[in-house]
């Protein structure tokens, strides 16, 4: 597991280091420029020094030098480039030189010579560099040797500042395992570090949204259990009734009703299996990954699905015209129950001999489906509340589950589509499923081989 207290006393240790090596970097050019500057001007006034010294050749020459001196070379040439004097003897002396400061190297080592002329003899001063390189590394060493013994100590201090920076999320975990699925309150905000707040905010929406969706089940399973409880009490007593029919006939009625109760109870079931696997992070939204697919099609293989049932009530289903652009990305099953439940529902609702009309296309606001039918219609009043679970109109003869329009809007909420209801052009209701610009899917822009199946007499 990743630590953030370590990584810090790394990061911070490693910048420390490292900002201290180059402190000693620019700490050791410093004082080699320095020593330099120093040393040239020893080498100087060394040479001056001797300027009015007389060197003959084979005499003996005792100049007394100090002790800071003895890292000189010290030597006298006449004008024919006779040495008259070598004050230390070395290897790789450099010979002799142009006048003025120069750098050296004779192969053994790099020079630092000062030469000078007087009374015709030349003088020439000379002191290898790594005495001048010594002396700047250690001086460089001697101010950073310092810091490098105080990094175990402040590794220690790093430690405790950051753990100490760090007890707000503590505290925000500890308020986090307190909390139940009954108890979701929002964690404090005060005495928050600011860098903090973002966090406890996304974890306060995370846990408003955990809080509506616990609720929303709850709820969800009271009505469930509630809806359920009618239709199975009453083929409780049908069953009843049929046990005590007198007769044939009688019990053919009873067991009858007891079909179509049966009938009526697992559509029930079915609409609410349907609805919660369409719920946001349910298992069966991963069965279907989305994909390019034509709303025609869907249309098409609906309405043809959908024909008995409009025919056993004299009702013209079919497909009206529509731009043909209905190209969309999406899962092609949950549509497919979309647009089941709105025509069944425009179907259920509309009287005998009545018409439903089914289109889909795209226009400037992006791809659409659109059912409208000529039956009673949705009261501007109530049509917010047709999506609520298991609402029911109480001036509805129709039983239903009141979960169609429920699932048409948790799955157009998945495409990214807005449900929009109103006055159809027949005079009943219009339900328009509008999607997304950007759900609209590039291919060929062509009404698909399925309006062939179609019923006839309807413009394709």
């Amino acid at each position: 597991m990743t630590s953030i207290r370590r990584q810090l006393l790394l990061a911070l240790l490693s910048v420390i280091t490292l900002t201290t090596l180059l402190g000693a970097l620019a700490t050791y050019r410093t004082a080699r420029d320095e020593a330099n500057a120093m040393f040239d001007y020893q080498l100087r006034q060394l040479a001056l020094s001797f300027r009015d010294q007389v060197f003959r050749s084979g005499g003996q020459h005792n100049f007394a030098l100090d002790g800071d001196a003895q890292d000189f070379s010290i030597q006298v040439w006449r004008p024919d480039g006779t040495r008259l004097y070598l004050s230390h003897p070395r290897d790789g002396l450099p010979d002799k030189t142009p006048l003025g400061f120069a750098t050296i190297d004779t192969g053994r080592g790099k020079w630092r010579v000062f030469g000078m002329q007087q009374r015709g003899q030349t003088i020439q001063v000379a002191q290898p560099m790594h005495s001048r390189d010594e002396l700047a590394l250690a001086a460089a060493l001697r101010t950073v040797a310092p810091f490098l013994l105080m990094l175990p100590v402040l590794g220690v201090l790093i430690w405790v500042v950051v753990g100490r920076g760090l007890r707000p999320l503590d505290a925000v975990a500890r308020a986090v395992s307190t909390r139940t699925a009954v108890a979701l309150d929002p964690l404090p905000e005060n005495r928050v570090p600011s860098e903090v707040v973002p966090l406890v905010r996304a974890l306060n929406e995370l846990l408003d949204r955990l809080k509506h969706a616990l609720q929303a089940q709850r709820e969800f399973t009271a009505d469930a259990a509630h809806e359920l409880r009618t239709p199975l009490a009453a083929l409780s007593l049908q069953v009843q009734l049929a046990e005590r029919a007198p007769d044939a006939a009688a019990r053919a009625e009873a067991f009858g009703e007891l079909k179509g109760g049966l009938r009526r109870a697992t559509h029930s079931v079915q609409q609410l299996l349907t609805l919660a696997r369409q719920e946001p992070g349910s298992g069966g939204q991963a069965e279907h990954i989305p994909s390019p697919l034509r709303l025609g099609e869907l249309v098409a293989a609906v309405i043809a699905a959908q024909l008995p049932l409009a025919e056993a009530k004299d009702i013209d289903l079919g497909a009206a015209a529509g731009s043909g652009e209905d190209m969309l990305d999406g899962d092609e099953e949950a549509l497919r129950i979309l647009i089941t439940n709105l025509v069944g529902n425009a179907i259920r609702y509309t009287p005998a001999g009545g018409r439903v009309d089914v289109a889909s296309g795209a226009d400037e606001s992006g791809v659409f489906i659109e059912v409208s039918d000529s039956g009673p219609g949705i009261p501007a009043e109530d049509r917010q509340r047709v999506f609520d679970r298991f609402y029911r109109r109480a001036q509805s003869d129709e039983a239903g589950s009141g979960l169609g329009l429920a699932i048409v809007k948790t799955i157009a909420e998945r495409h990214r589509a807005t449900v929009q209801l109103g006055e159809a052009a027949l005079g009943g209701l219009r339900v328009r499923v509008q999607f997304e610009p950007c759900a609209a899917s590039s291919g060929p822009r062509a009404f698909s081989r399925a309006a062939a199946s179609l019923p006839p007499g309807r413009p394709s």
